[in-house]
């Protein structure tokens, strides 16, 4: 028999925004809209209705990851992980060492290691990067200059070898064609000839054409903010960020007296164990000062910057940019190089370390020393993972799978809630989810149910049908991320028929599931055939009854 079928209806279920106060779950399912509005503060997470075991098992892993492993050292020395819902902390959590080895192989003696705290001070890498293109965007605020204005005409030593038509806009969203990198540091004798030869250098790319991440583009923005300005960079961060928002521990070349606060990173040949100092050959070769790498900061003051961003360009009273603003460094630019989504400075949708807090509104930035942070405005959270996993050496790996594990820690902490009291989901690759019998009539039934899915694009499930219990046949596949709604599937039918869900797993990183709740079968009038399927009225392989 033929088993024709047609998915006739898929709508978005929309839901009330969420609400953290009065210890009301914290959802995943349903975004918000806009900007937050709160002030960090301390919390747990069952004050804003976040499930802390999600949160425990992500600290967990990573304090696992400060322990020597078959490789016979760490992934990691140390940490300090911190999240944040609706502006409360509700874990600022120090693990591990942050001062471990003596050189590039050699531990020290416990008793003469630092540990990390929540007040350790990390080189932030290139997050660093964040503060500039907050520092250039608030050029733009006065009126500076326009987003697609040529670089030249505002530095002209720049407009040389084939750079004349780079924007502004292509610096802040790496599509100018520049190279990745120059070694500064080791090539050019002294600062004069190490910009110069940022100035000469020629693209490898026309511009516009491709994405390439490259620190010579937030070496030239800041040099664009100190022209705009009169102002040096260190000066711009401080008087635009790290003064109004009350950071104290913030900035470049940290004083000496903070030393002892301060995780230690790389051994390099003629510096040592490098701590206190800017780790970046390039940025230490420019004077610990660069656009591209040299703040120092803590988790808690990295957080009162996030939130000031999530609050769209403020916190506890203090604007450092307008919300119009802070919408556009949150606006994907680069649509034309899919994968490579990217706001006004801020990396935006990046799976690989936002894991299942990813959404097209997910921003955020890495920095190399084993910094993260992630910024998730659809649930107004943040995760930070700070790390100093370049101590003493940048070879033992990527700290990737770490910034997963945190990320989705935090999301599996926010709820998904069933629409209809019960909900599926599918535990590994291949799960079946079946319908036992349903009603058999005569003409058109119809199959609907409510679907939660955030996956990566190679996962899915396949919702199947058979009239004979052996041939299946698809009928709809769902998929999809970013949503973060429940849809309303209706499948019609000329015959009635058995139906299961199979869970395919892809090579993505995974989101934050899928669910399933209870289905329902009617005639062609609407009228009920079956009652609503809880769990008694379907049977599983490798799915369970989910309780969030």
């Amino acid at each position: 028999m033929r088993v024709p079928a047609l998915l006739i209806a898929t709508t978005l279920l929309t839901g009330v925004p969420a609400h953290a106060a009065g210890g009301r779950e914290a959802r995943f399912d349903r975004p918000h809209e806009g900007w937050s509005n709160s002030v960090l503060r301390s919390g747990t997470p069952e004050r804003v209705g976040l499930d802390p075991a999600p949160l425990d098992e992500a600290l967990a892993q990573v304090e696992r990851y400060t322990q020597a492993d078959a490789s016979g050292h760490p992934l990691f020395s140390g940490a300090v992980t911190l999240y944040a819902h609706e502006g409360a902390v509700v874990t600022h959590e120090p693990t591990g060492w942050a001062v471990r080895y003596a050189d590039a192989t050699t531990e020290l003696p416990e008793d003469q290691r630092v540990p990390m705290t929540r007040d350790t001070i990390f080189d932030l890498a290139s997050i660093s990067k964040l503060f500039t293109s907050i520092v250039v965007m608030r050029q733009h605020e006065r009126g500076k200059f326009e987003l697609d204005d040529p670089v030249a005409r505002h530095l002209p030593e720049f407009g040389v070898n084939g750079k004349e038509a780079v924007t502004v806009r292509q610096l802040l969203t790496h599509t100018s064609g520049l190279v990745a990198w120059l070694p500064l540091w080791s090539q050019y004798p002294d600062v004069p000839s190490r910009l110069k030869a940022v100035m000469d250098t020629r693209p490898v790319n026309p511009p516009g054409t491709r994405y390439v991440y490259s620190d010579l583009n937030l070496i030239t923005l800041g040099l664009l903010a100190e022209k705009w300005s009169g102002r040096g960079l260190a000066d711009l961060v401080r008087e635009g960020i790290t003064a109004p928002l009350g950071l104290r521990d913030t900035g470049y070349n940290p004083p000496a007296s903070k030393l002892d606060r301060i995780a230690a990173t790389e051994h390099q040949a003629g510096r040592g164990v490098v701590r206190g100092v800017v780790h970046d050959e390039n940025a230490w070769s420019l004077g610990g000062v660069a656009g591209h790498a040299g703040v120092f900061s803590t988790a808690r003051e990295l957080a009162v910057l996030g939130q000031a961003i999530l609050n769209g360009g403020h916190h506890a009273g203090r604007r450092i940019l307008r919300e119009e603003t802070v919408e556009l460094m949150l606006t994907d630019f680069n649509q034309g190089f899919p994968g490579n989504s990217h706001g006004l400075g801020f990396e935006l949708d990046q799976r690989w370390y936002m894991g299942a807090l990813t959404s097209p509104r997910a921003a955020g930035h890495t920095g190399f020393t084993g910094t993260t942070l992630v910024l998730d405005p659809l649930s107004r959270s943040m995760a930070i993972l700070l790390t100093n996993r370049v101590h003493p050496t940048r070879d033992w790996g990527s700290i990737n799978p770490a910034r997963r594990v945190v990320a989705d820690g935090l999301a599996r902490a926010l709820a998904v809630s069933p629409r209809r009291g019960t909900a599926w989901t599918p535990e590994a690759d291949g799960a079946v989810l079946a319908t036992r019998d349903l009603a058999r009539q005569a003409g058109e039934q119809r199959l609907s149910f409510s679907a939660f899915v955030d996956l990566d694009p190679g996962d899915r499930v396949v919702v199947e049908a058979t009239n004979d219990g052996a041939t299946w046949r698809d009928v709809q596949v769902l998929a999809g991320y970013g949503q973060r709604r429940w849809q309303r599937v209706e499948v019609v039918t000329e015959a009635a028929l058995s139906y299961r869900w199979r869970y395919a797993r892809g090579t993505g990183y995974g989101g934050r599931g899928v669910y399933v709740d209870a289905v329902r079968v009617t005639d062609q009038h609407g009228v009920l055939l079956d009652a609503e399927r809880e769990p008694a009225g379907l049977h599983s392989v490798g799915w369970r009854v989910a309780d969030r």
